[in-house]
């Protein structure tokens, strides 16, 4: 079945970043209209009315009893500029999430319309068909609504729901957490590498290497080389590392670190597909000429949360692949001797002689 908004939100983000329509005669040589009039339109009445229920009160003619209805009202309408200026204040910065890079694009695509409205990006105005009310209720509330050829029913988001959502620490809008910085800091903790390996801004240094807790030796206490070649007949050693004990090291720490991220499962369920999914590497994804999101593998906010037990055991397996692969792997790999004489390069053809003798003598086969 076709992932919606992950083929529209895709579109929508071409067309954003596509400088195609500066070269559109029709749009160049037309007017855009961009001017919603949100304020305007909403109070455009609102001083008739609060005029109207004043003269009640101060005349003892109200409906209610005691004026109450009134009263209540009137200080809604008191506290109405308030609550628009910090709701669309609010919404906007939910919808901004949408212009972020690592933005998953299995979100709700109409927040990206809502977005390109609201910043007034070309294609989005009230010239295309696009209109955006704000509305005061009733109970205090206000409502924005969005309407225009992107939306197949109008896009309907109130104040105090939003407002709940803020205070929950609940998003409208899955924002992807930072998994460079989150595994670049994971690095420095997980225990494999020396505490002088890290810098004052908790950084690993520049040449930091795995302790020599975890590097293979052999039985008689020197180390256990793996030969590579380095071609035309050459060779050299490189450390071997006992990744089970490594493996063992790390994995507290990455299920304390899941755990947190569990903590708010929309961004579990972002970095889920924009990362962990895949297994690529945030380099990787930045040389991607298309974005190169979950696909079919993706996690659906609307149906996936909250999440099964059977997910999150499938995301802390997946997230520690993804830190051993892409952050780790690089410290276990190729890693030359830190004895100057062993980093050495030699000649191939007898070093493996001299290595199937060594194993002859270690297993008495001679």
């Amino acid at each position: 079945m076709e992932n919606k908004n992950l083929s529209k939100n895709l579109y929508l983000r071409q067309f954003n970043e596509s400088n195609a329509i500066a070269y559109s005669e029709a749009f160049v040589s037309n007017t855009s209209d961009y001017n919603f009039q949100l304020l305007d339109n909403a109070y455009r009445n609102a001083g008739k009315i609060y005029a109207k229920l004043k003269i009640a009160v101060e005349t003892n003619k109200c409906s209610s009893e005691h004026c109450s209805v009134e009263l209540t009202q009137l200080k809604q309408l008191e506290e109405a500029p308030k609550v628009s200026l910090d709701f669309l204040s609010s919404l906007i910065a939910e919808l901004s999430v949408t212009d972020e890079a690592n933005f998953d694009l299995n979100n709700d695509y109409r927040y990206t319309v809502a977005n390109s409205l609201m910043n007034g990006k070309p294609g989005y105005s009230k010239t295309d068909g696009y209109s955006a009310y704000l509305d005061l209720l009733p109970d205090g509330s206000q409502q924005i609504v969005f309407v225009g050829p992107a939306f197949p029913i109008p896009l309907i988001i109130n104040s105090a729901a939003l407002n709940s959502l803020v205070t929950s620490d609940t998003s409208l809008i899955a924002s992807t957490p930072d998994i460079n910085a989150e595994m670049l800091r994971l690095l420095t903790e997980v225990g494999v590498f020396a505490a002088d390996a890290v810098n004052e801004n908790g950084e690993l240094k520049s040449g930091a290497k795995i302790t020599e807790e975890f590097v293979v030796m052999n039985a008689d206490g020197s180390v256990d080389y793996e030969i590579i070649d380095i071609g035309n007949g050459k060779g050299r050693n490189v450390l071997k590392y006992d990744m089970d004990k490594i493996e063992k090291k790390v994995t507290p720490f990455i299920n304390a670190e899941v755990a947190g991220l569990m903590s708010s499962e929309q961004d579990a369920i972002a970095a889920w597909n924009v990362y962990i999914s895949k297994g690529t590497s945030v380099e990787e994804d930045a040389q991607m000429a298309q974005d190169a999101n979950a696909g079919s593998s993706s996690w659906s906010y609307e149906e996936d949360l909250p999440l099964q037990q059977d997910k999150k055991v499938l995301f802390e397996t997946k997230y520690k692949e993804y830190f051993m692969n892409n952050y780790l792997k690089q410290f276990t790999t190729n890693q030359f001797p830190t004895v100057k004489e062993d980093a050495a390069v030699f000649d191939l053809e007898e070093a493996k002689k001299a290595q199937a003798q060594k194993f002859l003598k270690d297993n008495d086969l001679n």
